[in-house]
């Protein structure tokens, strides 16, 4: 049962060929035997308690387009009645009494909500772990990190102890993950998927919530649940009938390959030679790849990213940080966005807000002669999981905790809509993946072309981990 897609469990339960109590029981089962290896699935609910909500559900007419279908959110959504830590000791009692957006979305659509995901510390890193739960570990080598910040989730749905999770992605936190794994993870136009009023102001358009599955199908039908205005919040966008659009000819589609940006984004040998066979993929289809040129300045792009994110980090944890005892207990890459995002100037933040703009126009522009871009979702394979992140690319020293993850960058800074697809393994049996990013808006072009490539491949049901359980 928890091989098939959510689309499939779905349609089973909606015409009563199995109950949800049955879904339940099956998801328990599967969380005991695999997570101790991974420790994806944290702060899980009372089995007993579970099983109850499950049951009630049982025989009843579907109340949603989820209805009865187990799903753990992030470890930074914020849910009714279950723990919620930000990975911070800070907040590692916290059980909220109200449900963020994505939650209430989830649950209105007949989801039952069972846990968290875990996270790196307030989401700062590509690497899960923290000091309440520990690290999240790669399903296909489990001495490997898993990604992040949505590492649980990757995690989580790559061994199938769920068959839908949400991702949140600032700085590629669902792309990287998803690549690391195996698994897709889409990141939406920005506005599409809108959070709460008190979390989204008109500057902190850089990060997004958005679904990570195992096919393409089940990415549009997640979408489905959690896209449409937040009338409290900013910038807000319209949902559609994702799954329904997904059939589509790439004959003709031109693809343009950006590669690593011209040498800037180096990434560890091998990357881009799986990135390649997998555009081929699109060219078997009819698709014209075109190799593209780097269409901006990549230190201009990385510069005003610092100094945006940096600037909201500060604001948004200024309070934490003003306090000695809570300051210690952030984690030293926390501690240092806040430092940095003290010392931006109103000049400095005006001229990367510029530089923002200017990129925003140069890649429309692009998007008038090219359907969808592609580049690596990560610049390095699955890294030990007892590293904080890497020092080094191909013997490039990384001067920041995240210059590694250069290469999302330039659909974050301009809210574009991007997709994971996985492309395959390397010599060591590790996942990588690619970003598939259309214009702004162009979501459900960008999943209809994602949905023909895995029709081609299907990386996650042709190769799973092989955990036992």
């Amino acid at each position: 049962m928890l091989e098939l897609s959510a689309a499939e469990q779905v349609a089973r339960l909606r015409r009563g060929e199995v109950q949800p109590s049955e879904v339940m029981a099956a998801t328990l089962a599967r969380i005991a035997a695999v997570n101790g290896a991974v420790n994806a699935i944290v702060s899980l609910r009372d089995a007993d308690e579970l099983m109850a909500e499950a049951r009630a559900l049982d025989g009843v007419e579907p109340r949603g387009p989820l209805h009865g279908l187990p799903v753990a959110l992030k470890d930074l959504v914020e849910v009714k009645g279950i723990r919620t830590t930000y990975g911070s000791p800070l907040f590692a009692d916290h059980v909220p009494g109200a449900d963020d957006l994505v939650a209430a979305r989830l649950r209105a659509a007949g989801a039952i909500l069972i846990g968290k995901t875990n996270t790196p510390e307030w989401g700062h890193g590509s690497h899960s772990f923290n000091p309440v739960f520990g690290v999240t570990r790669n399903p296909y080598d489990l001495s490997r990190t898993a990604g992040g910040s949505s590492g649980g989730a990757a995690a989580a749905l790559a061994t199938r102890m769920v068959a839908l999770a949400d991702g949140s992605d600032m700085m590629g936190s669902l792309r990287n993950p998803a690549a690391f794994c195996n698994v897709y993870g889409f990141r939406p136009s920005y506005g599409l998927v809108p959070g709460m009023a008190q979390g989204d102001t008109f500057l902190a358009t850089m990060a997004t919530e958005g679904p990570m599955a195992r096919t393409v199908e089940d990415v549009a039908l997640m979408l489905e649940v959690l896209s449409g205005p937040n009338p409290e919040v900013p910038f807000g966008r319209a949902g559609s009938a994702f799954s329904q659009t997904l059939d589509i000819d790439l004959r003709g589609k031109r693809i343009g390959w950006l590669g690593d940006w011209g040498g800037a984004y180096g990434c560890e040998a091998g990357i881009l030679d799986l990135c390649e066979a997998g555009l081929q993929v699109f060219a078997d289809q009819g698709a014209r790849i075109e190799p593209v040129a780097p269409p901006f300045p990549a230190e201009k792009l990385w510069q005003a990213w610092l100094t945006i994110r940096a600037m909201l980090n500060a604001g948004d944890k200024q309070a934490m940080y003003a306090d000695p005892v809570k300051r210690a207990q952030l984690k030293p890459e926390t501690q240092w966005e806040i430092e940095q995002g003290q010392k931006v100037t109103a000049a400095e933040f005006h001229a990367a807000s510029v530089i923002r703009s200017r990129w925003y126009a140069r890649v429309a522009r692009l998007f008038t002669d090219y359907d969808a871009l592609v580049m690596p979702s990560a610049q390095v394979w699955p890294f030990p999981a007892d590293w904080r992140w890497p020092q080094m690319i191909e013997g490039r020293a990384m001067d920041t905790y995240h210059r590694w993850m250069e290469v999302v960058i330039p659909v974050s800074l301009a809210g574009l809509p991007s997709l994971n697809v996985p492309v395959g393994f390397g010599p060591q049996g590790l996942p990588m993946g690619m970003q598939l990013f259309g214009a702004y808006g162009s979501d459900a072009k960008v999943l209809a072309m994602g949905q023909q490539y895995h029709r081609a491949t299907d990386w996650p049901g042709q190769k799973p981990p092989q955990i036992s359980g």
